[in-house]
């Protein structure tokens, strides 16, 4: 079959054999292909016409008209492309190459696993904007995808040019090259001009790199941009030449961290933390901003603000460089954070629907990516639903790849903030070995940064594990969790870990009303923070009020889906439906439980005997045993004297254990 390549990151061009195919030239017939070539999923007739034709006679039969076209084009007698399947149509391209898929695909694989060669062919596959070429008239859908398109990879070209010249030889002609490529697609992207700088300087080109500091000098002016992190990069760069001389990409990282730390408009970005701009969302019909979508993005920067996780980008800096039409992956760079969040909202008919992405700047990498489609019966109450929903996901997957890439790097190279990622990655193994290793971590993060709250809040969970799962003497273990959360709060009273840190040393030490009021603190001062809600589970599910244990439970889960301690979450819920009496749900909610990968011996423990008060004792026996290969004289004792239950709950654990022969 004649081999179909496909250009779309310039004027669209389509091959066969390397001969062009003439196409009609109609540019919706052009919009058409591109929209269904970088589809994920087949699209609906509807939603085509939609996106393509405003008010026409016949959207239906002008659709027709060019999926018949492009049959002619793309289909062979035996291979047909153009697939419809009920009322949706898709391309298969699978055998194709296609120039925006391949880059696409580089960036989600991860530009740093890439050699040089294939850098290279990526770099060349940039011709020009996606799909470049006169505005679709009358298409205002169609055009503000084309445009987020084009940001998206417009910033994909600028990943791929930094990760090149990282892997050529410092003083090579074609590192140049690409250097000035990448100035002259991001002008205000200061490690682009740092590490231009170094590469000049590494050539002995010093004249030519003061000649270029000058020009971006006038040029950061005009725009009102403080300069003072560029000329100080530079100083570092002409410093360092009396020295052993660094490669341009090494030199623009040294630099960076100076760059982060000086003042600036938009505030200084610490430079051992992640840091993120939200960028203002946009309202999808006709691009505009306003009333809805600005309410909504302050709401989800004040809320990820009250995390105290990362460093946000306050709301004034971020809506300024909006105002001048700034795109956010350009915005991000400018602002010099780690991760920028953009997103639509569109209310057609009946629906609220609300799309957002949350990016990495440096590798244009989309880490996540969903929409949120609702029925506004209660706007607000939606938003919030919505809103809350966005914040977690954003934490959580920020933590994820920031503890992803300390896993990576050698423990003797960790700052305090990727040892404390180290930590959190032995932590959620939940094994005496995996904790005792997390202790390390953030005890080492502790002795880079003594004022790091969160680090004393993981340094307290490590002792509460050793309490809780007696990996040590329980007296003490519960004196030092006390202890470490005591220094995480008078570090930072308004860090809601803080305060979960003590909510839980507090608990060790029976101490369930104070335990509960740093808990709801915790809460107040971040609703979105899962593992405050939890926690709060977690405590009433033994002694408090059952009925607010299954709805903090609930709540977690809704903000933390696939939380590292879920399996906590649903034994916490089990729990406080064995005290109402409510058997059967118990257990279905402890199998889930224990079902986790990461569940422990106490979690396996709460279906055991959830499970037994069910009445479902073959079960409940193949838990028991399953526990007593690894702790062969495990009874009901050990497992009432790990909680604090009342009387009560006492006596029906005990009546489930004695059915099972845990008694």
């Amino acid at each position: 079959m004649p081999a179909l390549s496909v250009r779309l990151l310039g004027p669209l061009v389509i091959s066969r054999n390397d001969v062009p195919v003439a196409l009609p030239s109609s540019r919706k017939l052009r919009a058409l292909f591109a929209y269904l070539a970088l589809a994920p999923h087949p699209v609906g007739r509807s939603r085509l016409c939609e996106l393509l034709w405003d008010v026409p006679n016949d959207p239906r039969g002008e659709l027709r008209w060019c999926l018949s076209k492009l049959r002619g084009t793309l289909d062979a007698p035996d291979r047909h492309r153009v697939v419809t399947q009920g009322d949706t149509v898709a391309l298969d391209l699978s055998d194709c190459l296609v120039d925006a898929l391949e880059v696409s695909q580089a960036v989600t694989q991860g530009l740093g696993t890439l050699d040089v060669e294939r850098l290279r062919v990526l770099a060349g596959l940039f011709a020009g904007d996606l799909l470049d070429g006169p505005e679709v008239e009358r298409s205002p859908h169609f055009n503000s995808w084309l445009i987020a398109q084009r940001r998206r990879f417009h910033a994909c070209h600028i990943a791929v040019l930094e990760q090149l010249v990282a892997s050529l030889p410092a003083d090579s002609d074609e590192a140049i090259v690409h250097l000035d490529t990448w100035v002259e697609l991001a002008p205000f992207d200061e490690r682009a001009h740092a590490a231009l700088l170094a590469s000049l300087a590494r050539r002995g080109e010093v004249g030519a790199a003061e000649q270029h500091l000058a020009s971006a000098e006038r040029l950061f002016q005009s725009e009102e941009l403080d300069f003072a992190q560029l000329r100080a990069a530079w100083r570092a760069i002409r410093d360092q030449q009396s020295g052993t001389p660094l490669r341009p990409q090494q030199a623009c990282l040294s630099t960076i961290s100076q760059l982060a730390a000086a003042p600036s408009d938009a505030g200084p970005v610490e430079p051992s933390h992640a840091s993120l701009a939200v960028m203002p969302f946009v309202e999808e019909c006709g691009g505009t901003r306003g009333g809805l979508a600005d309410g909504f993005t302050h709401d989800i920067i004040t809320r990820l603000s009250k995390l105290r996780d990362f460093f946000v980008i306050a709301r004034g800096s971020v809506f300024a460089l909006a105002e001048k039409d700034i795109a956010p992956e350009d915005a991000g760079r400018r602002l010099n954070v780690d991760y920028v969040a953009t997103g639509t909202v569109r209310s057609p008919p009946g629906r609220l629907v609300v799309s957002v992405e949350l990016i990495e700047v440096r590798t244009a990498r989309i880490v996540w990516a969903e929409t949120f489609e609702r029925r506004p019966d209660d706007i607000f109450s939606v938003l919030d639903d919505i809103g809350n929903s966005i914040v977690s996901s954003i934490s959580a997957e920020i933590e994820t790849v920031e503890r992803n890439r300390a896993m990576l790097k050698a423990p003797s190279s960790l700052n305090a903030w990727e040892a404390y990622h180290r930590g959190l990655w032995h932590m959620y193994r939940f094994t005496q070995a995996e904790n005792e290793q997390a202790r390390h971590f953030f005890a080492q993060a502790l002795q880079l940064d003594p004022t790091f709250a969160r680090a004393y809040a993981g340094l307290s969970f490590t002792h509460w594990q050793n309490a809780f799962q007696r990996w040590g003497d329980r007296d003490r273990e519960s004196a030092l969790a006390f202890e470490s959360a005591g220094h995480s709060l008078l570090v930072d009273d308004h860090n809601p870990a803080a305060h979960w840190a003590m909510g839980r040393a507090l608990w060790l030490r029976g101490e369930q009303d104070s335990s509960l009021i740093e808990l709801e603190r915790a809460v107040d001062l971040s609703p979105n923070f899962a593992l405050g809600h939890y926690a709060l589970s977690f405590v009433h599910s033994q002694s408090g009020d059952p009925q607010a244990a299954i709805g903090s439970s609930d709540h977690s889960r809704h903000l933390s889906p696939f939380d590292p301690l879920l399996f906590g979450m649903l034994g916490a819920r089990a729990m406080a439906h064995v005290r109402l009496g409510q058997f059967e749900e118990a257990a279905e909610w402890a199998l889930r439980a224990a079902a986790r990968p990461n569940a422990h011996a106490i979690i396996l423990a709460i279906a055991a005997h959830c499970l037994a008060l069910a009445g479902r004792l073959d079960e409940a026996r193949g838990f028991a045993a399953v526990i007593r290969k690894t702790l062969p004289s495990y009874g009901v004792d050990d497992f009432i004297g790990t909680f604090r239950f009342e009387p009560d709950a006492v006596a029906l654990f005990r009546q489930g254990a004695r059915r099972i022969g845990l008694g």
